[in-house]
């Protein structure tokens, strides 16, 4: 495994003025809709409520500074490199390299979803690559999905979870890291389980989730006959309860956008891909919905929003892994994947937008780290960064489940000036 990975290709964000000068007309130009008289209570029960959209949409054109925000983003260690794909050609990736100190840092491999990208790295970065006696360090590659922020797309139908992973797989490749770990919500945990089943154990040795849903498998309980107690029992146990409610209450009221997104994303795309008001509604219910009581503030919202917007393939392209990964609606996310042997760990936090009982954790593999949280939601990398860098180094860790999992990546030891 090389410390010193080939080159690489900085990357820096600078959205053309023209493009700037368009958002601003468009803004300008913008029609909003009517709204039912609703007290507090009902507010977001209809979606996105007006007075929110009419302030954001107010700080959008007249105050947030772009320019301020692709100057702090520009900060981060950004870099683009192609990326052959089978059947698919080549694709130009766009990642975040944060490289630690340590000489032996542990290699992670990081992964956002849906309506995520690759800023929900920042506030981990610090935190993954500090040096300490006391916990281990990493070197922390966070991706950005193709047809995701400045992430070249794909240009032909059927690009699904085994082209992702090897997107993954050979980009970490490419930076000298043959073995590494793995970590993702959202997408990233549909993703890294395909990811897992195809390169878990030669090149990925571990990886942590803080989504840890999974669609039972008879085979896998029938492979697994002392999980089946607990997966009968968990209709009685008040966790199981509570984890069904959460979920019900999903399906019944927070996942419309999913069935649009997997059956007609190119209808949907031209609103977004149109209308930054449109997109900004559209992203924002969810920041609010899927978070923790987090304190999202109006210019968080806009540069999160704007990454979208100034996405080098546009924001219709971001919708686009809903039809891959479920075939038009037809099929289901999990499709083809398997129990993973690698060590796996999971943190639960209570904001989660899909809840399922924990014994069903068990199902998706080797689960050798659990960990429940009382705070974080569905964003948790950007809601509780300390957090989820807590749960990786205490798996990490010396003493931890996965201690020594990479070979010679103990994360321990200091680099030498």
């Amino acid at each position: 495994m090389s410390d010193f990975p080939v080159k690489e290709y900085p990357f820096t964000i600078h959205v053309p003025d023209a493009d700037l000068d368009l958002l601003q007309r468009k803004l300008d130009s913008t029609r909003l809709p009517d709204e039912l008289e609703l007290d507090g209570s009902q507010q977001w029960t209809y979606g996105t409520p007006l007075s929110s959209i009419k302030r954001l949409v107010a700080r959008w054109r007249e105050g947030y500074d772009w320019r301020k925000s692709e100057a702090e983003i520009n900060k981060l260690p950004m870099y683009t490199r192609d990326i052959s794909v089978d059947n698919f050609g080549t694709l130009n990736i766009h990642y975040v390299h944060q490289r630690s100190n340590v000489l032996d840092a542990i290699p992670l491999l990081f992964v956002h979803g849906w309506p995520g990208h690759f800023l929900e790295v920042r506030k981990l970065l610090p935190l993954l690559t500090e040096e300490s006696a006391d916990h281990p360090s990493f070197h922390v590659v966070a991706v950005s999905l193709p047809g995701y922020a400045f992430s070249e797309a794909p240009t032909k139908p059927g690009f699904g979870a085994p082209q992702f992973a090897e997107v993954f797989n050979k980009l970490m490749i490419s930076l000298g890291y043959e073995e590494y770990v793995y970590q993702g919500g959202d997408w990233a945990h549909v993703l890294g389980i395909r990811a897992a089943n195809m390169y878990g154990g030669r090149h990925i040795k571990a990886w942590h989730t803080n989504c840890p849903i999974t669609k039972p498998k008879l085979s896998t309980i029938l492979a697994h006959p002392s999980l089946i107690p607990r997966i009968l029992a968990s209709p009685f146990v008040k966790d199981a309860r509570e984890a069904y409610a959460t979920s019900k209450r999903y399906l019944s009221l927070e996942c419309a956008y999913m069935k649009e997104q997997e059956t007609r994303p190119q209808t949907l795309g031209y609103s977004l891909a149109d209308s930054p008001v449109g997109l900004l509604a559209w992203i924002y219910e969810k920041l609010v919905a899927w978070s923790d009581d987090y304190p999202w503030t109006d210019d968080e919202v806009l540069e999160w929003v704007s990454i979208y917007w100034f996405s080098r393939a546009g924001p219709a392209a971001s919708l686009r892994i809903y039809y891959e990964m479920s075939h038009g609606g037809t099929g289901d996310f999990f499709h083809g994947t398997q129990w993973i042997p690698i060590p796996t760990g999971v943190s639960y936090f209570p904001g989660e937008i899909v809840r399922l009982p924990k014994s069903w954790t068990r199902l998706l593999g080797n689960v050798v780290y659990q960990v429940e949280h009382d705070q974080g939601g569905h964003f948790a990398a950007h809601e509780v960064p300390e957090r989820l860098a807590c749960d990786l180094r205490k798996m990490f860790g010396r003493g931890g489940p996965a201690f020594g999992v990479v070979p010679g990546r103990s994360g321990y030891s200091l680099k030498k000036n």
